[in-house]
């Protein structure tokens, strides 16, 4: 990091990052300096990574958010997740030595990003840091997390129509969020290019889904019906 003021200003959200899992506030702020964290503070639509540059470091976001993208050379846009704080973008390309990076990442907001160099973390600690294999460890379940998530992107992308789809990603939420009542991190052409339909399809399907009393909605708020009910 840039300060030691600003480690601490932000050490609450690392608190709550699967990276520093089981780390105190004086471990996180030592094994920093061992991976040679810095900060970065890209503006609204700024790329971070382009697809075909290669990376040796992982972005966390510490404010803001970032989409993470896939691109043609017509601009038709692929999300393939949201980054919020405390969650980690890169980490697989950073990991894997001289992987080319077949996604971009653009902050869809201001943002503040701390970059972490992963060849240090992988490579022998030369201050033999109690903490490096704990951060190995650490790292394999946040690559895990990430793995599971693309292949449930895959799971909804795969069924065959927009309603399908819809319904497929709205089921998801309701499980991981314990409720039928929840909140999405996307405005509807943002889910539009997560799910890969056209938003004026996905519009005209939620509206159909509405009217017959499957779930209502209102911007980034959903309500699926009970059907035990």
């Amino acid at each position: 990091m840039n300060t030691a003021q600003e480690i601490k200003k932000y050490l609450p959200i690392l608190n709550n990052c699967a990276f520093f899992r089981g780390m105190d506030n004086t471990e996180i702020q030592a094994v920093l300096g061992c991976i040679g964290a810095y900060t970065v503070q890209p503006s609204k639509g700024k790329y971070i990574f382009r697809a075909g540059d290669s990376t040796e470091v992982m972005g966390l976001v510490l404010t803001g958010s970032a989409l993470i993208i896939q691109e043609d050379v017509w601009g038709h846009r692929n999300i393939m997740a949201k980054c919020h704080p405390g969650e980690f973008f890169g980490e697989i390309y950073a990991a894997t030595s001289g992987a080319v990076l077949n996604i971009s990442v653009v902050a869809e907001t201001d943002a503040l990003i701390m970059m972490m160099n992963v060849k240090r973390l992988l490579a022998s600690c030369s201050s033999a840091c109690a903490h490096h294999q704990r951060l190995i460890r650490n790292l394999v379940s946040v690559l895990a997390n990430k793995v599971m998530a693309f292949n449930e992107k895959i799971t909804h992308i795969s069924k065959r129509s927009t309603r399908e789809k819809i319904l497929s990603y709205l089921s998801r939420e309701a499980q991981r969020q314990g409720s039928l009542s929840f909140d999405i991190p996307f405005n509807r052409q943002e889910l539009a290019d997560y799910l890969c339909v056209e938003r004026s399809a996905m519009t005209v399907e939620i509206s159909k889904l509405q009217k017959e009393g499957v779930l209502t909605t209102y911007r980034k708020h959903f309500e699926l019906a009970d059907v035990n009910n």
